[in-house]
């Protein structure tokens, strides 16, 4: 009899970008969401994109032929003091959307600099 597989957790989640996105994307998910980068493998830099730390968790840029951001799909991101990063998303001009359709959960979502959507929430204990 063959032991069964079991899944303990995701390793990244990969975003789409367009080629050259690199300083944007360092810009917002690391000046701006304070995420902090780490190197790519040396095998994989050549095409493009950027990682970054989120949790334990990675958020991997990537860059995509014929880009075309995701409106409806997105990552969702656990967030501490919630509130904060929403002061901190306004200090920059960059517009939230909030959401309060979630029971025991304050949440909202904004785009990237390249149109994906982006959910941030904190659960209510």
């Amino acid at each position: 009899m063959r032991q069964a597989h079991s899944f303990y957790g995701l390793d990244h989640v990969q975003l789409a970008a367009p080629r050259g996105c690199e300083p944007q994307a360092r810009q917002f998910f690391g000046d701006i969401l304070g995420m902090e980068e780490i190197a790519k493998p040396e095998d994989l830099r050549t095409r493009g994109g950027v990682w970054f730390r989120c949790g334990l968790q990675q958020i991997h840029i990537g860059v995509e032929e014929n880009f075309s951001s995701a409106k409806k799909a997105h990552p969702a991101i656990h967030v501490k003091r919630l509130s904060v990063l929403k002061e901190s998303l306004a200090e920059h001009q960059i517009p939230v959307q909030d959401d309060e359709l979630l029971p025991g959960a304050d949440r909202f979502y904004v785009a990237d600099p390249f149109g994906n959507r982006l959910e941030f929430l904190e659960w209510r204990l």
